[in-house]
Parts: structure tokens; sequence; C-alpha cells
């Protein structure tokens, strides 16, 4: 684990004892389920960066899709 940081979350009662019960049933503590929890939510919610390739050959031109055949010319790809 990485460099923690101590924080504080309100619980509801119920899901509190819950969240006991179930770390005394697995061997572990409340305190490692929450983190574990924690870390998967952000792994399956945090946005994802966008490479930082796209948008580099932008031409400022609109209409470079519908001239490719033109704008590449006749001997491309031969």
């Amino acid at each position: 684990m990485s460099e923690a940081t101590k924080t504080t979350v309100y619980l509801d009662a119920d899901d509190y004892r819950r969240l006991k019960a179930l770390a005394r049933a697995q061997g572990g503590t409340a305190a490692e389920l929450v983190r574990e929890a924690v870390a998967e939510y952000v792994r399956h919610h945090a946005p994802t960066a966008a490479p930082a390739s796209i948008g580099v050959g932008r031409s400022g031109r609109g209409d470079v899709s519908a001239r490719s055949e033109e704008l590449l010319g006749d001997d491309f790809g031969r």
C-alpha cells in the first residue's frame, strides 16, 4: 500500500454492523474492507485520460475525410 491518508466516513449503523461482521468472517478489519471497496470503486468509475496523441494532427479543415482520396493523390500506397 502506498502512503495512507486518514479520513472519516460516516456509515449507517446497520451497514457498519454488517461491515464489522463481514470483516470478522474474513479475518480482516473493517478498515481493510473499506480501503478495498474504495479502490475497486475508483478503478471502475474514475474517468480515463485520453491519449496525448489525440488531436495532434489536426489540420483545421473540416473536409479532410470527405476529400481524403483527392488529398492523398493517386500514387498513395503504391
